[in-house]
């Protein structure tokens, strides 16, 4: 009983936050006491929401209820965000201090001020050039990914479940329009594949052509490609996603580098075709997009479709769950953390209303609408940006394809004309749908008021069924269509839909609406037009009374039909509307608002003829191709940076070195070649394999000159040694060593020398590396790579330890540089500490890497703090901490030890399946990041006597098992020591042979 009472109290509580500020309701008070002179009725009285709910809660429930209901909403939530609104002002206000303010003069065209920039749809800026068919020829590769739900081209299961919804149809669409482009070559979207026995087979299939390449375009069209990740036999909502991204982004990879291989050889002359551009959609496959744009150096554009920050906000304001329970049901920090990476990496971001930009994206620490305005006018006047990045935003509508518009949809082909008083068709086939849904009606021939939806309650449908029910005139006049999804047994739904669908239920037994109101259970996709139809026969009107719209692509298709519409006046049915010109808005919360609107509507002939024609001749703003032209002309306006045309993959049919030397087991193998290396020479290690390489590489040349590359050759497999084995002043420990030793020797046993590769990967520089390896029985030439400070510096020392400049430009992305050497200084001191607590480290630092030194047991912010700090200031960078939490290390966004195995991955033609990473159970803040995705993980317990794990990130932020599916396959702890045969068995365990 207190649960439900609860519920009732918590619902009241809502309705008070909704009811407005303290002025409304003054307003409010002021006009119902005016009105009550005037007129003695009591129906006429003006209703204040506010006071009907303060005395409901009031009455209804005792104090201490009240009390403990209204300190967890009002007091300790309210306290969060106000703090945390407050330090993103602080941010701004120090960017802004940087930066000099801008006139009149200097402002760029369109920069209106938000309530000017909220009355229309934005367009392409008058200086851009728009995308156009008649440009000399190119073939672009462009990306789409949309990771969670069940996607596939034909008869989509939209509503089936909160995943599957209205971004499935979206990008499934925009895929195909995008390949119908001029210009554009292939379209992938990228989605995970399923193999549970609980969906269709056809979520299991690795590939599905979604378009054919029309004759003569120049195109092959657009696919869906499914990604594995995660357990493949069950289908996992989005909330459960999460710890498997890093594999999609592993099998994504290996997609698109197999793709552009063969692009290549198919229109680039033999060079690798990257993607134009990698678009992700919603929280995750932002996040996807953005590691694989920092992985092959692609712009990348986001949409989020709907936002976890907003929805945080919300939830917190309603009261009914606490930060906990929202966080452990929503994994909303997580998904929070995803889009915010996902604006630091971003060349673009695509929204559907300008409402999106400034009232949900504003919520984050990554983007601010002044500032992004302020840096891109800086940027177009050749003025410094001072290390500051923020994306673009752009509002571009999605697009309809309404080919299916035809001359048969005139109004005055009614339902009159098609059927007779007793429902018989009229010398014409009616789709079955329409018989599904009119045998519901008493009078199938009244006006129908259709919405179409998921079981979700924001879609409000409760609220205008309620609106029906008590509107004698309006049930009089018309009759209700609800379409909500597909169902079997209510019973067997999940929680949220299920409950929905019982209140409808419920509802239509308690107003008796039978007769009045179908509800049909089942719909195909291909039926939705049928539907539209159905209603626009009967001179109906649709409505959508979602609480917020995000943009509403279901007024865009009732328009085609030739359907009016009653749409909620929050978030995208504004735009829509306005450019329609073929409907009204209302209150949600409003039930006489939505009937009103109805009534007018549907009673008023000549406004719903006037509201059809309006719709009919707008949508065209609305169609695909536009959409597509608009797209691409900001993408290209927007793509400042392009992809890696020095990035080149081995070809697929290229010999590997190691298997052109199948005779030679032993890099001490002494050979001829052109007197370099003669029988009897005394050469050390590092001298002979350097000699072995250059020779080889000699020969493998088509001029008969050594080539400049980067790549020791061709192995079968990589063992990366990532062990963070400090104690606690923050030194090396012997560990280290013996770890290198035994797994090169484990490595050896189990598939041969030659056959195996060895990276390094630390948070120290290159002198303390090579200073810690001097203190055992190994040398720094065993490595093909040694990457240091925490992933931002890569070296060869086969190649005389040089180091890979490609690989320094590959990282380089929003790189402040100098500009935040002191910047962290400031932020990153808790204020009570001294300024020496925390000091740069010269001797560790680089170009593309401070560092900083801390006193041991100093308060200094940790790794999420300061991030957040950064991004509120408009500084996109990567931070670790290392050795021990002794050394913090500044470096750019993209640089990474887990990037830069994606790099070698790439540049040495080695699927990341084939790489084993090496770990102690502790290590530095970056050490999650080394856990997942597809290469195998050994975990060695015991070696790591200090890490830096504390440092990482607040008690109350998003917790490791929501990144790290531990449950992996592919992850294998060692549990006893680690001599060469336990990591042998480890590895056989791990499928390593």
């Amino acid at each position: 009983m207190a649960g439900a009472r609860n519920e009732w109290i918590n619902g009241y509580l809502e309705a008070i936050l909704d009811a407005g500020d303290q002025k409304e309701f003054k307003r409010a008070q002021a006009e119902a006491e005016a009105q009550s002179y005037s007129s003695t009725s009591t129906t006429n009285k003006l209703f204040s929401a506010t006071s009907y709910f303060v005395e409901e809660v009031v009455n209804s429930f005792d104090e201490s209820d009240l009390h403990r209901t209204w300190v967890k909403i009002a007091w300790d939530d309210a306290q969060r965000l106000a703090k945390r609104r407050a330090e993103r002002e602080q941010g701004r206000n120090d960017a802004a201090d940087d930066l000099s303010e801008l006139s009149e003069g200097e402002k760029e065209p369109g920069d209106a001020t938000p309530s000017e920039s909220a009355k229309h749809i934005s367009r392409i800026n008058s200086d851009m050039q728009m995308w156009s068919d008649e440009e000399k020829p190119r073939r672009l590769y462009i990306v789409l990914i949309s990771m969670h739900g069940l996607v596939r081209g034909d008869n989509m299961e939209l509503g089936r479940d909160s995943d599957t919804g209205g971004q499935v149809k979206y990008v499934v669409e925009l895929a195909r329009a995008l390949a119908n482009t001029k210009g554009v070559y292939r379209v992938d979207l990228l989605t995970r594949q399923i193999t549970s026995p609980e969906v269709d087979s056809n979520y299991g299939e690795p590939i599905e052509m979604l378009s054919y390449p029309q004759d003569g375009s120049g195109s092959c069209g657009a696919y869906v490609i499914r990604i594995p990740c995660g357990p493949p036999d069950k289908y996992i909502p989005k909330e459960s996603l999460w710890p498997y991204v890093p594999e999609f982004v592993d099998g994504a990879l290996n997609h698109i580098v197999n793709m552009a291989r063969a692009l290549g050889e198919q229109v680039n002359g033999g060079k690798p075709t990257w993607p134009y551009v990698i678009h992700g959609h919603y929280a995750d496959a932002g996040e996807v997009a953005a590691q694989l744009s920092g992985a092959l150096d692609v712009p990348m554009v986001l949409t989020g479709h709907s936002l976890g920050r907003n929805k945080f906000e919300q939830l917190l304001k309603q009261g009914r769950l606490s930060r906990e329970d929202i966080n452990s049901t929503y994994k909303i920090l997580r998904r929070i953390e995803a889009e915010e990476l996902g604006l630091d990496a971003a060349q673009m971001v695509v929204t559907s209303t300008r409402q999106e930009i400034e009232e949900q994206w504003g919520l984050y620490d990554g983007f601010d609408v002044k500032l992004e305005r302020k840096l891109r006018v800086r940027r177009r006047r050749g003025v410094s940006c001072m290390g500051r990045y923020m994306p673009r935003t752009v509002v571009i509508p999605p697009g309809m394809d309404f080919s299916y518009v035809t001359a048969q949809d005139s109004p005055e082909d009614d339902l009159k004309t098609l059927i007779g008083s007793d429902r018989t068709p009229k010398k014409v086939q009616l789709p079955p749908i329409w018989s599904e849904i009119m045998r519901f009606f008493t009078n199938p021939h009244k006006p129908a008021i259709l919405a179409l939806s998921r079981p979700d309650p924001k879609k409000n449908v409760t609220t205008l069924l309620k609106a029906f029910g008590e509107c004698q005139p309006l049930r009089e006049l018309a009759n209700m269509i609800l379409i909500l999804g597909n169902r079997d047994d209510i019973e067997e739904m999940s929680t949220s839909p299920s409950d929905v669908l019982t209140n409808v239920l419920k509802l239509i037994d308690k107003y008796d609406l039978y007769g009045q109101v179908a509800y049909p259970k089942h719909h195909k996709q291909s039926e939705v037009p049928d539907i539209y139809r159905l209603a626009a026969k009967t001179k109906g009107v649709f409505i959508n009374p979602a609480l917020v719209e995000p943009f509403g692509l279901t007024l865009i298709e009732a328009a085609a039909y030739g359907l009016p519409s009653v749409a909620t006046k929050n978030g995208g049915p504004v735009d829509i509307l306005k450019a329609l010109n073929n409907g009204l808005l209302v209150d949600p919360h409003d039930q006489k608002a939505i009937t009103d609107a109805l009534l007018k509507l549907l009673a008023d002939k000549n406004l719903w003829n006037e509201c059809r024609k309006n719709g009919l001749k707008n949508i065209h703003h609305f169609a695909w191709p536009e959409h597509c032209r608009n797209y691409l002309s900001q993408v290209d306006h927007c793509r400042n940076r392009h992809p890696m045309t020095h990035l080149g993959i081995p070809s697929i049919h290229e010999e590997p070195m190691s298997e052109s030397l199948k005779e030679v087991e032993d890099l001490s193998l002494r050979f001829s070649i052109e007197g370099d290396f003669k029988p009897g020479c005394e050469l050390d290690a590092a001298t002979r394999q350097k000699k072995l390489i250059e020779a080889i590489t000699l020969m493998s040349s088509p001029s008969g000159s050594p080539s400049i590359n980067y790549s020791p050759g061709r192995r079968q497999m990589l063992f990366v040694i990532a062990a963070d084995c400090y104690n606690s002043n923050g030194e090396s420990t012997g560990h280290i060593q013996d770890i290198i030793k035994n797994v090169l020797h484990a490595a050896g046993l189990s598939l041969g020398l030659g056959k195996a590769g060895f990276v390094l990967l630390t948070g120290s520089s290159l002198s303390e590396t090579m200073e810690a390896l001097r203190l055992g029985p190994v040398n720094a030439e065993d490595f093909d790579a040694i990457i240091c400070n925490s992933g931002s510096e890569m070296y060869y020392p086969w190649k005389d330890m040089v180091a890979d400049m490609d690989y320094e430009a590959h990282v380089e992305y929003r790189w402040p540089g100098e500009n935040i050497r002191s910047m962290v200084l400031k932020l990153a001191r808790v204020d009570d500490e001294s300024n020496d607590d925390i000091v740069e480290f010269g001797k560790a630092s680089g170009s593309k890497c401070y560092s900083y030194s801390i006193k041991p047991g100093i308060k200094i912010r940790k790794v999420d703090t300061l991030r957040q700090k950064l991004r509120m200031r408009g500084f996109r960078c990567n931070l670790v901490y290392t050795r021990a939490a002794s050394r913090l290390n500044v470096v750019p966004l993209f640089a990474s030890r887990m990037q830069a195995m994606r790099y070698l991955s790439v540049r040495w033609g080695i699927d990341i399946s084939k790489l084993v990473v090496i770990v102690g159970e502790q290590g530095d803040t970056d050490y999650e990041q080394l856990l997942g995705g597809l290469h195998k993980t050994l975990i060695i317990r015991g070696v790591v006597e200090h890490g830096s794990e504390q440092l990482l990130r607040e008690e109350d932020n998003l917790k490791r098992e929501d990144l790290v599916p531990f449950e992996s396959p592919n992850i294998h702890f060692l549990e006893e020591s680690y001599e060469a045969q336990h990591i042998l068995a480890a590895l056989d365990g791990l499928g390593v042979k």
